[in-house]
């Protein structure tokens, strides 16, 4: 048994996966995929690259998080 514990995804610096409804993002950011690469994945669904470019927004098929593109 391993005596160290665990960090949160808190403590890791993550954040929690599908917490919102609306999320903005930069094309900086991108590729985007649902959940973002600084969410925990342990209790989410599995990572879905959504395209984002042509329209400026988005839809996560999984969570129905609604993505919007600022720049």
């Amino acid at each position: 048994m391993n005596s160290t514990p665990s960090r949160s995804h808190s403590e890791a610096g993550l954040k929690t996966a599908n917490a919102e409804r609306e999320y903005r993002v930069r094309r900086a950011d991108l590729p985007l995929s649902c959940p973002t690469p600084n969410m925990a994945l342990w209790n989410s669904h599995p990572r879905v690259y959504l395209p984002i470019e042509a329209t400026g927004q988005a839809s996560c098929p999984y969570c129905g998080a609604q993505y919007l593109l600022e720049d």
